[in-house]
C-alpha cells in the first residue's frame, strides 16, 4: 500500500485520505471553516441589522469544496445555485466579495441588485443566478453546447467586427475539455427545467456535471414527499450515457474521490455525470425559517454526528495531519480574514441611484442604434412574402455570422438527415416553412430539432448566448410559449441587470402569433404581446410587412439585446406587404415607427395583421365620407416610438390605438394613457381604442370575426371620432 507524509511528519495510509495529500486536506478543511465562518458572520451582521437577508451552505461544504477543488476556476463554466457558497470560495471567489453583497454594497458581482447567496463571478466564469430553483440547470446545457461548438468550429470565436455586430462585444473563450456544473438542492429536482435538461445532456452526450445536494428537506417539505420514493439517483438511474455517483456529501474523501471521477468522464467526453450528495442542514432554510417548528429534536442531533466541519476536523487529528495547536491557529486565522472582510465590507460604497437603469439593456450596442438605419439594395425586383424575407435574411445572417444556430420544434429540414444529403428528401423547416432549408444549406449542428419543450428552447438558448453564440430560435405558436415564461421573465429579461452588465445574453426568440386564421381557435390564435412589453431587458418587435420583417429581423440578430420577434401567422403569405428582398445589409433601427398613410383628420396607431385592416377602413372612409385618416404602423412595440404618436396627434388632433389582443389590461391601454397624459391639449376628442373583445378566440369563423377587430370595426370608430 503507498504512503504518504502528513505536515506532521507521520506516515499515514494513503486509503484514510484517499487521493488527496495532508496539504489538500488542510485547504480543504480551511475552505470549508471559512465557508461556515462566513455564514455565521452574515448571521450575525443580520441580527445586528446590517445585512437583509440571509440563506447558507453550512452541511454542504464537503461536497461542494470537493467540486471546487476537482474542477478548474476561468476555465469550466459554472451556474450554481444559492447553498453553493463553498464551491465559490473553493474557486478563488473572496470573502469580501461574497460579504459586499450580503450588505448591498456596490458589489463586483451585481453592484447592490442581488440579494447574498447569488454568486457571480466573470473571470472564474461564475455565471449570474436568479432565485428560481432549477432554471440554471439548462443554461448549464446551453453553455455546454456552445463549448462544443466553438470547439468544432473555432473560427466562429475570431474575427474583427466593426460596427453593428454584437460580437465586437462578446469575447469568446473555450477548452476542448470544459466543463459545465451545475447544482440544485433535492427538492429542485422536482422542477420540469431538471429534467429537460438531463434530458438534451444525455441525448448530446454533453460535458455537464449535475450536483444534487440534498440535505432532505426543501424548507419544510421532506425529501419523500417531493421525491417519489425519496432517492433521485433511483429516479434518474435509466438515462444513457450518464456516470452516476452517489456519495456522504460529508464525507470530504469520499465527496473529492467522487467529484474527481465526474470530472474525468465528462473531460473525456463520454458524457454528463450526476454526483448526488446527501448533506446535512444544521441550520434553518435561511434566516426568516425556523426548522425547530417542524424538525424533531432527535433528528436535529442525529443530523449534527454528520457535520463535515466535525468529521474533517476529526478526521485531520486522526490521521496526524494536523495537531490541536494547529488546528486552532487555522481556526484564528479564518476568524480574523472573515472580521476583516466583514469591516472592509460594512464601510464600502453602496451603489449609486443613478444608476439603477443601467444594464438594463445592452449599454454598448442598442438596436435602436442609427448605424441600423441602412439602404434598400434590391437584388431583384420580385416581390416576396413576410415569410420568404424572413427566411432570406436567415439565411444571409447564417452565411455572415457563423455563431448563429438555429433550434426549436420542427424547424429542422430533417433530424434524420441521411437522406437529405443525398437530395431524396426534400426537408420540412418548420411548420410554416419559415426555415426551409436553412439545415440543408449549413448542416445540423447549426439548424437542429429541440425536444418538445419551449423552456428546454429558451434555457439552453440563454447559456449558448452568454457564450456568445447568436441563437435564433422558435417558438411553435406563442400559444405554447408559457413554458417558457419563467426562462423569459426570471432569467433572459434580468440577466445583464442583475450582474450589472457582467453577464449577458442576446438571443433572438421568433414566435408566429395572432389570429384571422379562420379556425385557429383559441390555441393557436393568441396575442398576449403587453405581458412581454411590460417586461424590462427584453425587446419587441412585430413588422407587418415583407421589407420590414426583413430590416427588423437583421437588427434583432445583429444587436447586443434579447429580442422577441413576433411575426403574424396571418401575414407570412398574405398579398398584403410583398417586397423584393432589400440586400444583406438592409436593417432598421427598433423604435422608429412608419407611417403607412397620410392624413389630416385623425391619427390610427396600430401594428401587426390590424395595420392591413386599418389602411382599408381608411381608404373606404376617406372614398365615402372624405375623412382623411392617417395611419402609423409601430412595427416596434417595446421600445415604441412615441415621438411619432405626438407628432401626428398634434397635427390631426385625434387619435385612435387599435390592436389585436383583448381591449383590456392590452398594448394599446399605455398608449392611451400616455396621450392622454402628455398629448392632452392637443387632443380636440378622448382617445379611442378598438381592439378585441375581453374573451378568448373561437373555432367558428363567425363567432372569430366578432371577437376580432375587423375592417368595419374600424372604420365605425373612424367616422364616430371624427364627428366627435
Amino acid at each position: 500500500m503507498a504512503a504518504r507524509t502528513t505536515t506532521a511528519g507521520t506516515t499515514k495510509a494513503e486509503s484514510a485520505l484517499g487521493s488527496l495529500t495532508g496539504e489538500e486536506l488542510i485547504r480543504f478543511y480551511r475552505l470549508m471553516y471559512l465557508s461556515r465562518k462566513t455564514d455565521d458572520r452574515e448571521i450575525l451582521l443580520k441580527r445586528q441589522q446590517k445585512i437583509f437577508f440571509q440563506i447558507s451552505c453550512a452541511g454542504h461544504e464537503a461536497l461542494l469544496v470537493a467540486a471546487g477543488l476537482a474542477l478548474k476556476p476561468g476555465y469550466d463554466w459554472f451556474f450554481p445555485y444559492y447553498r453553493d457558497r463553498a464551491l465559490c470560495l473553493a474557486l478563488g471567489q473572496t470573502v469580501t466579495d461574497q460579504l459586499l453583497q450580503a450588505v448591498g454594497a456596490d458589489d463586483p458581482g451585481s453592484g447592490g441588485r442581488q440579494m447574498p447567496s447569488h454568486w457571480t463571478s466573470k473571470p472564474i466564469h461564475l455565471v449570474s443566478p436568479s432565485s428560481a430553483t432549477g432554471t440554471q440547470c439548462l443554461h448549464a446545457v446551453g453553455c455546454a453546447e456552445a463549448g462544443i461548438y466553438f470547439t468544432d468550429h473555432p473560427e466562429s470565436a475570431e474575427g474583427d467586427y466593426g460596427a453593428g455586430d454584437y460580437r465586437r462585444f462578446k469575447d469568446v473563450s473555450f477548452e476542448s475539455d470544459e466543463v459545465a456544473y451545475t447544482s440544485i438542492g433535492e427538492g429542485s429536482t422536482s422542477q420540469g427545467e431538471f429534467w429537460e435538461a438531463l434530458n438534451t445532456a444525455s441525448n448530446k452526450r454533453l460535458p455537464v456535471i449535475f450536483v444534487v445536494e440534498d440535505n432532505g428537506y426543501a424548507i419544510s417539505t421532506p425529501v419523500e414527499a417531493n421525491t417519489p420514493g425519496g432517492n433521485i439517483s433511483r429516479l434518474v438511474a435509466n438515462f444513457p450515457h450518464f456516470h452516476f455517483a452517489e456519495v456522504d456529501g460529508t464525507d470530504p474523501v469520499a465527496s473529492y474521490e467522487a467529484m474527481k471521477e465526474a470530472v474525468a468522464y465528462c473531460r473525456a467526453r463520454k458524457g454528463p455525470a450526476l454526483v448526488h450528495g446527501h448533506v446535512i442542514r444544521p441550520y434553518s432554510h435561511a434566516l426568516s425559517d425556523d426548522e425547530r417548528w417542524y424538525r424533531h429534536p432527535s433528528e436535529l442531533e442525529a443530523d449534527a454526528l454528520r457535520d463535515p466541519l466535525g468529521r474533517t476536523e476529526a478526521l485531520l487529528l486522526r490521521e496526524g495531519v494536523l495537531t490541536e495547536e494547529a488546528l486552532d491557529l487555522l481556526k484564528k486565522e479564518v476568524d480574523d480574514e472573515v472580521r476583516a472582510a466583514a469591516d472592509v465590507a460594512l464601510g464600502a460604497p453602496l451603489p449609486l441611484v443613478e444608476n439603477i437603469t443601467k444594464h438594463v439593456y445592452s449599454e454598448d450596442l442598442k438596436p435602436t442604434d442609427p448605424v441600423f438605419a441602412t439602404e434598400v439594395k434590391l437584388e431583384d425586383a420580385v416581390d416576396h412574402t413576410i415569410a420568404d424575407l424572413i427566411n432570406h435574411t436567415l439565411r444571409d445572417e447564417m452565411r455572415r455570422d457563423p455563431r448563429i444556430v438555429i433550434f426549436g420544434e420542427d424547424v429542422a429540414d430533417a433530424t434524420r438527415d441521411e437522406h437529405l444529403k443525398t437530395g431524396t428528401l426534400k426537408g420540412k423547416g418548420g411548420v410554416f416553412k419559415i426555415t426551409a432549408g436553412l439545415q440543408t444549406e449549413f448542416g445540423s449542428d447549426r439548424v437542429f430539432n429541440s425536444p418538445l419543450a419551449e423552456a428546454n428552447i429558451v434555457g439552453r438558448a440563454i447559456g449558448m448566448a452568454s457564450r456568445g453564440l447568436k441563437p435564433v430560435v422558435e417558438i411553435q405558436f406563442f400559444d405554447y410559449i408559457w413554458p417558457a415564461m419563467h426562462q423569459m421573465r426570471n432569467e433572459l429579461s434580468v440577466f445583464r441587470w442583475r450582474s450589472n452588465g457582467n453577464h449577458s445574453s442576446p438571443l433572438v426568440i421568433r414566435v408566429p402569433i395572432g389570429g384571422y386564421l379562420t379556425g385557429g381557435s383559441l390555441y393557436h390564435s393568441q396575442s398576449g404581446e403587453s405581458i412581454f412589453t411590460h417586461t424590462p431587458g427584453v425587446r419587441v418587435v412585430m413588422p407587418s410587412n415583407a421589407l420590414d420583417a426583413a430590416g427588423l429581423l437583421r437588427t434583432a440578430i445583429r444587436c447586443d439585446d434579447p429580442v422577441l420577434f413576433l411575426e403574424h401567422k396571418r401575414l407570412y403569405r398574405e398579398a398584403y406587404g410583398r417586397a423584393p428582398y432589400p440586400g444583406p445589409e438592409y436593417a432598421i433601427p427598433f423604435g422608429k415607427a412608419k407611417t403607412v398613410k397620410a392624413g389630416t383628420d385623425l391619427t390610427v396607431v396600430t401594428y401587426g395583421a390590424v395595420v392591413p385592416r386599418a389602411l382599408q377602413a381608411a381608404q373606404k372612409i376617406e372614398r365615402e365620407q372624405d375623412i382623411s385618416v392617417e395611419v402609423i404602423d409601430l412595427r416596434s412595440l417595446s421600445p415604441y416610438d412615441f415621438e411619432a404618436i405626438a407628432e401626428s396627434v398634434r397635427k390631426t388632433n385625434r387619435v385612435i390605438i387599435a390592436h389585436e389582443d383583448m381591449r383590456s389590461w392590452g398594448f394599446g391601454a399605455e398608449l392611451a394613457a400616455r396621450v392622454a397624459d402628455e398629448l392632452f391639449h392637443d387632443l380636440d376628442a378622448p382617445v379611442r381604442r378598438v381592439a378585441g373583445m375581453d374573451t378568448f378566440v373561437a373555432y367558428q369563423p363567425i363567432l372569430e370575426d366578432a371577437i376580432l377587430p375587423q375592417t368595419e370595426h374600424l372604420y365605425k370608430a373612424m367616422a364616430e371620432l371624427a364627428a366627435f
